[in-house]
């Protein structure tokens, strides 16, 4: 499996907007297993994004989906900065698929 964990800035004052843009346009992606934008508790305009994937080939693929690119083209005005961004391979926890799991 494959993660991503982000926290993107929004211009301030469009965190909500900019959230509501990621959680409509993240829908039905092929082998994605779990797509979370969640607003950062002592930044107002931070949200962290966290992403599971079946692999890195799945995350990859979704970029070129018309859906995303739409949702993309949508967000990009409202973003100010990306200020954390990391790639995980994912071990194992609650709520992943036990065949998922290595």
């Amino acid at each position: 499996m494959y993660g991503r964990i982000a926290r993107t800035i929004a211009v301030p004052g469009k965190r909500e907007a900019l959230a509501e843009i990621l959680v409509n346009g993240t829908h039905a992606l092929p082998g994605c297993l779990s797509y979370v934008v969640a607003a950062d508790s002592h930044d107002p305009d931070a949200l962290w994004i966290t992403e599971i994937w079946e692999d890195a080939e799945s995350h990859q693929a979704a970029l070129s989906l018309p859906a995303i690119q739409t949702t993309v083209a949508q967000g990009r005005p409202l973003i100010a900065s990306f200020s954390t961004m990391a790639e995980t391979l994912l071990i194992g926890g609650s709520g992943l698929p036990k065949s998922a799991e290595r």
